[in-house]
């Protein structure tokens, strides 16, 4: 279960609680609408998310990442290190989107006893390979949750993969649009479900 931070309907909720593998992105903001089990909270390493996720004692505390057993660092520094000069001229005003804080997450995960995963940068190319085929509006990096996405199909070939609260919207240099045509193929192919947001218990803005 890959649990977005968009809206949770009743059903969703349901699943997610019974599910037997949970993923939650960044602050857990899906955890009000759907509280219980989280296995992994999948984590945007870099610029200012990641900066202020590992400065708040209250993100350290919170029950979903206090109860994970691991962190997944969606941004592969060797990724994000290729990105900083281009991005430099394209959009200067991120000039901190890059500033990788990897070792500090990793440095959490050792000292509480979790699993530290850097998401490889092949998912985030593949992401970008298999975007570039629905001709996407310009944009930066594709969501976390779409890396997420692909990473689990990736890991676990075999399983039965349930989205919850993905709303694909949010940041403006996400490829929002696109990302939901190639879930929907997902959907289509039979990859994974989509469960209905409908009754919705209001969470926050989409992964």
């Amino acid at each position: 279960m890959v649990v977005g931070n968009g809206e949770i309907g009743a059903q969703a909720a349901a699943a997610v609680a019974d599910a037997a593998f949970v993923i939650r992105f960044n602050e857990c903001r899906s955890y009000e609408a759907s509280p219980g089990r989280t296995d992994v909270v999948a984590v945007c390493n870099t610029g200012r998310p990641g900066k202020a996720m590992l400065a708040s004692e209250a993100w350290r505390q919170h029950p979903a990442v206090r109860e994970a057993a691991a962190i997944w660092s969606v941004r592969d520094p060797r990724k994000f290190a290729e990105m900083r000069a281009p991005l430099a001229v394209t959009h200067p005003e991120l000039d901190d989107f890059c500033d990788d804080y990897t070792s500090q997450f990793n440095a959490f995960c050792a000292d509480v006893g979790k699993e530290h995963v850097v998401v490889d940068k092949m998912i985030h190319e593949a992401v970008d390979t298999a975007l570039a085929a629905l001709h996407p509006a310009p944009y930066i990096v594709p969501s976390s949750g779409m890396i997420v996405i692909a990473e689990v199909m990736s890991r676990f070939p075999e399983a039965a993969i349930d989205l919850a609260g993905f709303g694909h919207v949010g940041w403006e240099w996400h490829p929002f649009a696109a990302e939901r045509q190639l879930v929907d193929s997902y959907v289509a192919a039979g990859r994974v479900t989509r469960l209905p947001a409908s009754a919705a218990i209001s969470s926050s803005q989409g992964a």
